[in-house]
């Protein structure tokens, strides 16, 4: 729309990198890695005209989590319902809860401006560096002394300690403590996890916060009306296209090599690849001498642990959770298996000494519930998020092909402890591990988010310090994906504000 010309080149047969839907079985539709949508910028929906182009995103209207013991919890849009639900629980948490919603949802408006521009970088003497700091600071003031307290918690803070100051009920904080360790190597109970908490309530779906989606065909409906958006304003798209190196020429990317061997020469390089796989491979085997010794050094040190994996079931038909049988509202949303902090604690120990959790946290959606095209009348879909499955496994990553169906089976033997007629319907199974997500997309040791959202990672320091605003040692080579700030989801934020940097500095 600026009048650059732009050549999009994706790796798969399919556009849209971990954000795709696929038939792997015939009649099925499956999201296969990413499958809700929540951080997806309005501005960027609304500039693009998304909407126009296909984007249609129904929200979830529940999140649901069972217990053993046949008892469950549902958290409702309705206030005076969800209310009800705690309250069977804990009639002091009930009380509580709306309360930290507010408190966390004014957090989440002043964190919102973090990732709606370029990181500031607190060293920096630039006049458009201190103006921006000077307001991030205010807006903090703005916040009052106890809202600026809780900002502070909720940056050292473990998601169970931090939960655990507002509420008594496991039963509650289980579920909501799982919010700070989706895509991260650590437990609910290590420091540092409650900051990602502030992540579910930056979340808005037609205008409505906290609120999550399911993009109408699956997260690949997401990639499509991107990509139709853009041929529609000029780009082009090619598929099975993978690179096999950028090219380098007196200190600037001058274009890239495909694996076929034809060559594209290009006045700008713009990489959506997690960073150590843009540096440290895509530049080749010599790409020290391409970048200065500090950055090389940072880069290789960046945190890109994986720590999850995803199983996708087509389904003959509905499997009912003894807790609440039936495929009513409560089935269309999120399904948490996490019955206590406890729990969730000791899947990540059997992560940490190198092997995938027994018994895992899932996070589960029937997909097939909230749009029927994605599998055939009466069949099911089922995407199913998992942690932890480490990828450096005991005996190294390597060793996944020979552990997957293994994995496979502690996912469904768990989900079917509270739905018993899961195992009779199950006509297919896709298990992905860490090392498939590395291989087959491409994300670096499977990490979801292009490296770690931890503190040390965030901000200025994405992905290093010093180079946080999509500009590389190499001129004329940029970073747009989840490895730059703000970081990982299907956001659309770090390719917007890189687009946006690189035109401000008339670098394309």
């Amino acid at each position: 729309r600026a009048g650059r010309s732009v050549l999009v080149l994706e790796r798969r047969h399919v556009l849209g990198g971990a954000a795709v839907t696929e038939e792997i079985y015939p009649g099925f539709k499956y999201t296969v890695c990413s499958y809700v949508v929540s951080l997806l910028r309005p501005h960027i929906i609304r500039d693009l005209k998304l909407a126009e182009f296909g984007l249609e995103i129904a929200p979830l209207e529940a999140s649901f989590t069972p217990y053993p013991d046949g008892r469950s919890l549902c958290r409702w849009p309705d206030p005076a319902m969800t209310r009800e639900e705690i309250g069977r629980f804990s009639k002091r948490d009930a009380d509580l809860y709306p309360q930290f919603g507010l408190a966390m949802g004014k957090l989440a408006r002043f964190a919102k401006a973090f990732i709606d521009e370029p990181a500031p970088d607190p060293a920096s003497l630039r006049p458009s560096d201190l103006i921006q700091l000077l307001g991030l600071g205010k807006s903090l003031q703005g916040l009052g002394d106890d809202l600026a307290a809780l900002q502070f918690k909720l940056s050292t803070m473990s998601a169970v300690d931090f939960l655990s100051e507002w509420f008594e009920s496991d039963e509650l904080m289980s579920p909501m403590s799982v919010s700070g360790i989706i895509g991260t190597f650590l437990g609910v109970k290590s420091p540092g996890t409650a900051y990602v908490l502030l992540h579910h309530y930056m979340g808005e779906i037609d205008g409505a916060s906290r609120a999550w989606g399911f993009p109408r065909g699956g997260t690949g409906a997401v990639s499509e009306a991107i990509a139709t958006a853009a041929r529609h304003f000029g780009a082009d798209i090619r598929v099975s296209a993978p690179v096999d190196h950028i090219t380098v020429s007196g200190g600037k990317a001058t274009g890239v090599v495909l694996e076929s061997g034809e060559e594209i020469k290009a006045r700008t390089v713009v990489s959506g690849c997690e960073p150590r796989l843009t540096f440290l491979k895509l530049l080749g085997p010599n790409y020290r001498d391409h970048l200065p010794d500090e950055f090389v050094t940072q880069i290789s040190r960046y945190k890109a642990r994986g720590s999850s994996g995803k199983v996708n079931l087509a389904l003959d038909h509905f499997p009912e959770f003894t807790a609440r049988p039936g495929d009513g509202p409560h089935m269309r949303g999120d399904i948490a298996i996490c019955p206590s902090t406890d729990y969730l604690e000791r899947a990540y120990n059997d992560a940490k000494y190198g092997t995938f959790s027994a018994r895992p946290f899932m996070n589960v959606v029937f997909p097939s519930l909230l749009d029927r095209s994605m599998a055939p009348p009466g069949k099911h879909v089922a995407s199913i998020f998992v942690q932890y499955a480490p990828y450096d496994i005991e005996g190294g990553a390597s060793r996944w092909p020979e552990e997957r169906e293994a994995f496979g089976d502690a996912v469904i033997d768990t989900l079917a402890e509270y739905c018993p007629t899961l195992k009779d319907g199950i006509l297919h199974r896709q298990v992905l591990t860490p090392w498939d997500l590395e291989q087959e997309f491409g994300l670096t040791e499977g990490n979801i988010f292009h490296g770690e959202l931890g503190l040390e990672q965030l901000l200025f320091q994405r992905p290093v310090a010093g180079w946080a605003r999509y500009a590389t040692p190499i001129r004329g080579l940029w970073l747009c994906g989840s490895g730059a700030h703000p970081g990982g989801g299907i956001m659309g934020a770090p390719g917007h504000l890189a687009a946006m940097e690189m035109l401000k500095r008339r670098a394309v």
